[in-house]
């Protein structure tokens, strides 16, 4: 029998038959396993390709018990369902997977108690370190975890004490753009489709609207009527629009807190025969790749969601991994207003 066939046919194939088969010291084959970043590339594709040879497996729960940690980092998203979360998940795997480590996701749909009982599973787990989105803006549960030995991240969320990794976005900016925009185009009565204000990135784009509709010399009491929506999805988007035709009298502009609901909204407006953005301006909040293939392509502020989930992640595995010259860092994006079809007013 060869040795390639070992691992298929059940036997148990050691780290040291690896490293006898690749012509490395078994230490080289524990850091592909463990360190990929610290071993040559040429090497590691070398020792690589001799583990799917011979069907080596590691013993994980084993390594677990020893380091004290796995080799998998948790991350906890407000909604899966988003696709401005599916595109940060993909940077984090991208960093995560290069450095050999695993995601484990957790999504607490804005949900505290769930929120919560996740971070119990990835405690129980052992994660290395945790990438979250936080529900709210409470620190303690967070504070439970790090106490735990469990390096900590916000993402999309900044973080307000200098002990503390974030990565985020300027939501007051890009709520300052988006009704700025608007009202460029000419709209002086706007209405802020949005979740629930008790999430932070909802409250913020808010403020945002208000500060340049006051700005603009307008009251915000007056030019801004907030519409708040049990969550942030295509179908609670349609019913706002259904809640915004049956009012009094259509706004001139719509902002929206994140591109779901617009394109709902999108839908809702143009079933009841309102056309955009003849009658009414829209804009979405993310610019997910749906804003641009919508039947009326939506105009959104851009979010770098892939870089957010690849730099969080660099940051979480340096402070795991160099927890003594680890330096926090607080890192603020700017959005950038991308203008479509739905606001070119012929």
């Amino acid at each position: 029998m060869s040795r390639g066939s070992a691992g298929s046919a059940g036997s148990t194939v050691s780290i040291k038959e690896v490293a006898a088969q690749a012509g490395v010291s078994p230490g080289t084959v524990s850091n592909v396993l463990n360190r990929p970043h610290k071993v040559a590339p040429s090497t590691r594709s070398r020792v690589e390709q001799v583990i799917r040879e011979l069907g080596f497996v590691r013993h994980g729960s084993a390594s677990t018990l020893r380091a004290g940690h796995s080799r998998t980092i948790g991350l906890s998203v407000i909604d899966i369902g988003n696709p401005f979360f599916t595109d940060i998940a993909a940077g984090v795997e991208d960093v995560a997977s290069a450095l050999g480590y695993a995601v484990i996701l957790g999504n607490s749909s804005g949900d505290r108690v769930k929120e919560e009982r996740n971070l119990r599973v990835f405690a129980e787990q052992r994660v290395r370190g945790l990438l979250i989105t936080p529900s709210d803006d409470d620190p303690g549960r967070l504070d439970v975890v790090r106490d735990r030995g469990i390096s900590v991240v916000l993402v999309d969320h900044p973080a307000h004490r200098p002990d503390q990794c974030s990565v985020a976005v300027n939501d007051i900016t890009g709520g300052q753009a988006a009704a700025r925009h608007l009202l460029e185009g000419g709209a002086t009565r706007l209405s802020y489709v949005t979740g629930p204000l008790t999430i932070r990135q909802c409250l913020d784009r808010m403020r945002g609207a208000e500060q340049a509709i006051a700005a603009a010399g307008l009251d915000p009491a007056r030019a801004l009527d907030v519409t708040e929506m049990p969550a942030m999805n295509a179908r609670t988007g349609q019913r706002a629009a259904e809640l915004l035709v049956s009012g009094r009298r259509l706004p001139d502009a719509v902002f929206c807190a994140n591109d779901l609901l617009a394109l709902g909204l999108l839908r809702g407006l143009t079933q009841a025969g309102v056309r955009v953005p003849d009658d009414v301006a829209l804009v979405g909040y993310d610019d997910i790749d749906f804003a641009a293939a919508s039947a009326v392509s939506l105009s959104s502020i851009r979010q770098p969601t892939c870089k957010l989930g690849r730099i969080a992640t660099e940051l979480l595995l340096d402070e795991c991994d160099n927890p003594e010259s680890h330096a926090h860092q607080q890192i603020m994006f700017q959005p950038e207003l991308i203008a479509r079809e739905s606001t070119r007013r012929a």
